[in-house]
């Protein structure tokens, strides 16, 4: 349709064109969808511009027609990041406009909620609409119920252009032949078919991160050995005039997870592996909303479809091990640095839910907690259990397990080493050899230019320096490298390797095994230790569940506060009510019992005397032949006297003399601690007892310090 035509076509609108429309501005609005339509269809962008001249067809002046060609190449599926459609609403809800003029309603906007809005705000201001079929008036139903429909239609037809689009791609995807960036160690061959990059030292590098990364297990310890080892990644550009061109990036971790995680490496073509859910937009981020899908949700995956870096089991592994280093509580997490060596393997025997590693104490010591019920529902803890016991009993296992593949392991560790060094010096040589060829090009190209041409020449030679200055400290690196690490063993390093791995205990308690390299060590052959704590005894029921299959159960002891506690308590007590009625003094009973294997319950040693006198003392036994105590000053205590009056352990008692907070001293005759406390004291120390230890602070401390100060006369007196 010419421009004539259009307004011999618009004279019979002409009515509905007033002078107070006349008197406000005509604005023309131009958009495109994609630049790549601006380029190729600019016959589309010449007749969105001529709808000027039927603007001044209809009587405005050419001075206040308004083009707002802010949009080319934006879509018109949203008002979001279109400035043009914004102006155009803010400057009609100023009651600027009088004509909107556009080719057709899909210019203007392709989203029902941007169409109506504009509708409802010409309605407002009575502003008129036209484009080549006619002039509308939003205000009449007429009119605004065919926008109406015209803007539903033109949603409709972005709808079905965009389904039409992407059955289209998926139907050449389920050929493997749509097109997309490769990543890196790939490229599109002529034939439009995908290949391995034809760089050497590309292939190199991605094989070397995908057996790195099943030798260290972690995404960080990768990234690391790469930085240590001055490992770059082999990159084509994808966009630019310097498009296909391979440059050489330092290492990242979003680049070596994007990696270990795209199935093409596994020889899988693969379309769909991120798809957008609406759920998940946001406004304001087009793209956003695309979330990673699992394998079997992919629009196409073809297996063995293009050259492989790794088998598809290899992949799997890699993903599932990604998984389980995840900080979350339901993973495995990733071996770290504390001395829990069974960190992430440990499951209550109670509720089966995996245990936490809790740190501290003057020591640092670790225990596993179960405290599930704990953060879920505030609950108690179903099992506290110290570490160091569970520890020990299953390392002494897995060195059992590791005893027959002592010359298998000196073997493997002495091949996996070789290979490393070879592999290492391979890469150093494909650095060298390409270096060279760098330099090679620089002095090519000096040579070729003019002598006249000194200003091409100087920049020239420039270049030729930098590349034999890098070529140079590339081969001093090199030396370096072959003057710390040869690249085979040699014969001490041999008998060394061998002599560890025949003896595991020795390399496992060697200083320069890692806590790390333990743990590592005990993934891989223990897939999870269960362990259940019989009430609050010394008993710790543990059940190891080895990688591949099988069990080994066992029993262990843990420390605990109170005899009383004790599994063999009651056993105890009676063979003490036995030794004493034989006439068996305290020091023959202790002895015996020491004999007969009963332990204190911290399980560092046998029971002492002290603590059999006090089990005596208890139970109402008679110590035989005892001789009467001597008699103690007015307000003196013994500890085990005190102990019975303040109903707190021994232990704590001793722990206040320690801080201070008793006013003690050392009874000779009878080897034994004793303490003055009066009834004014004896108060105050029942109401230390009834605090927390969080509770006893500094203020208290300070307290108990005063009156030791006020009440050392009195003691010194006694």
């Amino acid at each position: 349709m010419s421009v004539h035509q259009g307004t011999d076509q618009w004279r019979g609108y002409s009515d509905k064109i007033l002078s107070r429309h006349l008197e406000r501005l005509a604005v023309v609005y131009v958009r495109q969808s994609t630049m790549q339509q601006v380029l190729d269809h600019q016959e589309s962008t010449r007749l969105q511009y001529g709808l000027v001249q039927r603007a001044v067809a209809l009587g405005w002046s050419e001075a206040r027609v308004l083009v707002l060609d802010e949009d080319l190449g934006q879509s018109g599926a949203t008002a979001e990041g279109r400035h043009g459609f914004q102006r155009l609403v803010a400057e009609v809800g100023l009651d600027h406009v009088g004509l909107v003029v556009g080719v057709e309603m899909s210019r203007l906007a392709r989203s029902s909620k941007d169409w109506h809005q504009l509708l409802e705000t010409c309605a407002l201001f009575g502003t008129l609409i036209a484009d080549l079929d006619g002039i509308y008036d939003p205000s009449h139903y007429n009119d605004r119920l065919l926008l109406g429909l015209k803007g539903t239609m033109s949603e409709a037809d972005l709808h079905l252009l965009k389904q039409r689009m992407d059955q289209g791609k998926r139907q050449k995807a389920r050929r493997g032949e749509l097109r997309f960036a490769l990543p890196i160690g790939y490229v599109w061959d002529h034939a439009g078919a995908m290949a391995l990059d034809p760089d050497e030292q590309v292939q190199h590098v991605v094989r070397l991160v995908f057996r790195k990364f099943d030798d260290l297990g972690t995404l960080h310890a990768l990234v690391r050995y790469l930085v240590q080892q001055g490992i770059e990644l082999g990159v084509r550009r994808r966009e630019g005039p310097t498009k296909g061109m391979l440059e050489w990036r330092c290492p990242k971790r979003t680049t070596l997870q994007a990696l270990l995680r795209n199935p093409i490496y596994a020889g899988a073509y693969a379309y769909g592996r991120r798809q957008v859910d609406g759920r998940k937009k946001r406004p304001g981020r087009p793209s956003s909303g695309r979330v990673a899908r699992a394998p079997q949700e992919y629009h196409v995956l073809l297996h063995k479809h293009v050259p492989a870096y790794l088998t598809w089991e290899q992949y799997e592994q890699n993903l599932a091990r990604l998984a389980a280093n995840r900080a979350h509580a339901d993973a495995l997490g990733a071996v770290r640095h504390g001395p829990a060596l069974l960190a992430g393997l440990v499951s209550c025997g109670t509720c089966n839910n995996r245990l936490q590693v809790r740190y501290g104490g003057s020591q640092t010591l670790h225990s596993y907690v179960c405290g599930r019920s704990v953060i879920d529902y505030g609950g108690e803890y179903c099992q506290y259990l110290p570490g160091e016991p569970i520890d020990t009993f299953v390392t002494q296992w897995v060195l059992k397990a590791l005893e027959p593949a002592a010359l298998t392991l000196s073997l493997e560790a002495t091949a996996r080493l070789e290979h490393e060094r070879q592999e290492l010096d391979r890469l150093w040589q494909q650095r060298l050899e390409r270096a060279a060829y760098e330099s090679e090009r620089a002095a090519r190209h000096y040579r070729l230019v003019e002598p006249e041409h000194r200003l091409v020449a100087r920049q020239l030679a420039k270049d030729w320096e930098d590349k034999l200055t890098a070529q140079r400290q590339l081969q001093e690196d090199y030396e370096r490298f072959l003057h710390t690490q040869a690249q085979v063993l040699s014969r001490a390093e041999r008998e060394a390797i061998e002599q560890l791995a025949q003896n595991i205990p020795a390399l496992w308690h060697a200083s320069t095994t890692l806590i790390a390299d333990r743990k590592e060590m005990i993934r891989q052959i223990i897939q999870r230790v269960i362990v259940r704590a019989e009430g609050l005894s010394e008993r710790l029921y543990i059940t190891i569940e080895w990688v591949g299959g099988g069990t080994t159960a066992g029993v262990t002891t843990r420390p605990i506060s109170r005899t009383e506690h004790l599994s063999y308590y009651p056993l105890l007590c009676e063979r003490i009510r036995a030794l004493a009625a034989a006439g068996y003094s305290t020091v023959m009973i202790t002895s015996c019992l020491a004999q007969e294997g009963f332990r204190s319950p911290k399980q560092e040693r046998a029971l002492n005397r002290q603590t059999v006198i006090e089990l005596m003392r208890r139970l109402g036994v008679r110590q035989p032949h005892r001789q009467p105590r001597p008699r103690l000053s007015p307000h003196e205590w013994r500890l085990s006297e005190l102990e019975q009056e303040l109903g707190r352990a021994n232990s704590t008692l001793h722990l206040w003399r320690k801080r201070g907070w008793l006013q003690a001293r050392w009874h000779e005759p009878e080897k034994c601690w004793v303490v003055w406390a009066d009834e004014t004291e004896l108060h105050r120390l029942k109401a230390r007892g009834a605090l927390s230890p969080g509770e006893v602070t500094h203020k208290t401390w300070l307290e108990a310090q005063l009156a030791h100060q006020m009440d050392a006369s009195r003691l010194t007196n006694a």
